[in-house]
């Protein structure tokens, strides 16, 4: 058995990259290990409700229904750096004389790494999206040279390499530093992994999505009379979209045995959508993972999460990605067999419905989704991450 042990978390205040990891966290927890959670308190409820200790330090990234993030994509990493810079004093202080047996930390958390280094402590990543693998840095050498020539770009790598520097950090630039962690484990299918094969399987494994049953959240109840569900959820950031929900209900509606869950987040007006047909429900939020266990089809932005959930599930997918890694994660999902990409302008009522039927009238679609669902589930998820956590103890 292993001994009980104190595990510290960092992260960073965003779903994305607190929802992945937070079911390894109750798991750990669950086995008697001590876990604290450094984040800001805006998160203290998902924390303390896994069962952690919120150790709390105040974020500078944007946050709530007033953020505001820049378009410029190098402006967009100074605003990480700038609150990495920010929390390594706070995480400083709050863990000195409290030091835990062994890091776990987000992409979005690397000062842990700073701090493991500095106090020679076991340090692990916890990836929600892909990681580096073998000749990445060659491979996407003209797009980091761009990003250096790009207006601040230097600015912001000098200034990245010169942080580590004074912070004992030597050895290593800032993208080695950030992106090729001793230790990391994806929390994402393997078959989502981009040059999967080229990956170090003595630095990276692969996990597979670390789910759970939500139950602070409702479950849903598939209607008795209802032939086929389709849920149709575009996330929690990209919502703002009535135009986009109209075509799904000019597409789907009274569509013969198909019940329609659509889900339109908090920015939209109800009076936007017109008249809802009757074999539609639309809601504000939804319990996403209860839905798809019940589930025949899935429109989706193609998020990280929703794409692992399509797949754990084995639901077909109509992928209308909206920004970030949403694009390539659309044309992989193509790529296996399982899904069909309409961007938004291209995501008529009229290609709506016929990828909905193409993709459910598909037996090959069916035997892929099954043999992928198998092969996700397989890779061990929450109770394979925890174990590997242990190993590090």
């Amino acid at each position: 058995m292993t001994r009980r042990a104190h595990i510290a978390m960092v992260s960073i205040p965003a779903p994305g990259h607190v929802n992945p990891n937070i079911e390894v966290i109750r798991e750990l927890v669950a086995r008697g290990h001590r876990v604290t959670y450094a984040n800001d308190p805006s998160f203290a409820g998902v924390i303390t409700g896994a069962g952690a200790e919120l150790v709390p330090y105040a974020s500078t990234l944007p946050m709530g229904e007033a953020a505001s993030w820049p378009e410029d994509v190098i402006a967009q990493l100074d605003v990480f750096l700038d609150d990495a810079i920010s929390m390594l004093p706070q995480l400083r202080a709050a863990y000195r004389n409290d030091r835990p047996d062994l890091f776990l930390y987000d992409i979005g958390g690397y000062t842990a790494r700073v701090l493991a280094e500095n106090w020679d402590i076991p340090v692990m990543q916890l990836s929600p999206t892909y990681v580096a693998w073998e000749g990445y840095e060659e491979d996407m050498a003209p797009m980091l040279e761009q990003m250096r020539k790009l207006p601040g770009g230097a600015e912001h790598y000098r200034r990245f390499d010169a942080w580590l520097a004074a912070n004992g950090i030597e050895g290593t630039d800032s993208g080695a530093f950030a992106g090729r962690p001793p230790r990391a484990l994806a929390l994402i299918p393997r078959v989502m992994q981009p040059n999967a094969d080229r990956v170090d399987p003595e630095r990276v494994t692969f996990t597979g999505p670390c789910l759970s049953t939500r139950p602070h959240q409702e479950p849903w109840v598939r209607p008795e009379r209802a032939e086929r569900v389709l849920l149709v959820s575009l996330g929690s950031a990209f919502t703002n979209l009535p135009g986009f929900y109209r075509s799904c209900l000019a597409a789907f509606g009274d569509l013969p045995g198909w019940h329609v869950v659509l889900q339109i987040g908090k920015h939209v007006d109800l009076a936007e959508l017109g008249a809802v047909p009757a074999n539609v429900e639309v809601h504000r939020w939804v319990s996403q993972l209860s839905i798809l266990e019940q589930a025949d089809a899935f429109v989706t932005h193609a998020g990280m999460g929703g794409t692992q959930e399509g797949l754990y599930c084995g639901v077909p997918m109509i992928a209308v990605p909206q920004a970030a890694d949403q694009f390539g994660n659309a044309d992989r999902l193509v790529e296996l067999g399982v899904a069909r990409r309409l961007d938004t302008g291209a995501a008529t009522p009229e290609a709506l419905r016929a990828a909905l039927l193409d993709l459910t009238s598909d037996p090959e679609v069916a035997a892929r989704l099954a043999g992928l669902r198998d092969e996700v589930r397989g890779e061990g998820g929450t109770v394979r991450a925890a174990d590997l956590i242990e190993e590090m103890l």
